[in-house]
């Protein structure tokens, strides 16, 4: 994995017009067991527990990070079936009725052999949820600056995907989103947004965004998200 900056996690922690959004399509199909690679702070994991899982591994390699998730189960911010581990989703052993990769695949170099871990957690019939950055045309100092090795399209990740599991969404997201990141890559060039950028794209860009990708067909946008079941 590149090293791992994390300067973005706070940023985007309160976007949650755009969790809500791609929550809209994982949150029913989750299982009672959970593991969540590359869980960062926490953010993810609260904006997609249900209530009904039974338990929820935060899977992270920087203890500082884990240390943080660890404040918030202890302070009730996070659910109580939540558990943190600091390490790789290589380490453990468990299976999981889902396996959930929100923007960390990015930043692993071996992507496709930790997919093939990720097909060894899931219990048959388990589901792997993925959200990744999409057009490599789009990769900006930003990209670079937070550790992103490659963005996707819909047929290079879905390369990448073990061949026991069979795909049931591979949507493009985020429509608008895509000409924002096209600004920054062709003219503004940071290497980080402001919060204020990000709270305008959540509030006015993402909510447009869910209603032009439906007209599309998910055909479009600067995110990935794909939904694969393990089949037998």
């Amino acid at each position: 994995m590149s090293k791992y900056i994390g300067n973005e996690l706070e940023l985007f922690e309160n976007a949650r017009n755009w969790k809500n959004y791609y929550g809209s399509f994982i949150k029913p199909l989750l299982g009672l067991h959970v593991a969540e690679i590359g869980a960062g702070i926490g953010g993810t994991t609260l904006s997609l527990y249900n209530g009904k899982q039974e338990s929820w591994l935060c899977v992270e390699p920087d203890a500082a990070l884990v240390s943080e998730i660890d404040q918030k189960i202890f302070s009730g911010k996070l659910p109580a079936v939540c558990q943190s581990y600091t390490g790789y989703a290589a380490d453990l052993k468990e299976q999981f009725d889902s396996v959930l990769y929100i923007d960390v695949i990015e930043h692993i170099e071996a992507d496709e052999q930790e997919l093939k871990k990720a097909y060894e957690l899931l219990r048959p019939g388990g589901r792997l949820f993925i959200i990744v950055p999409a057009h490599n045309s789009l990769f900006s100092p930003f990209d670079k600056m937070i550790g992103h090795y490659r963005r996707y399209s819909r047929a290079s990740l879905k390369k990448i995907i073990p061949s026991g599991l069979r795909i049931e969404k591979n949507y493009y997201l985020d429509s608008m989103g895509y000409f924002a990141s096209l600004i920054n890559r062709l003219w503004l060039k940071q290497s980080i947004p402001t919060s204020k950028q990000i709270k305008f794209w959540d509030s006015y860009i993402v909510p447009v965004s869910r209603k032009i990708d439906r007209i599309t067909g998910y055909s479009f946008g600067k995110s990935i998200l794909l939904i694969a079941q393990k089949t037998g």
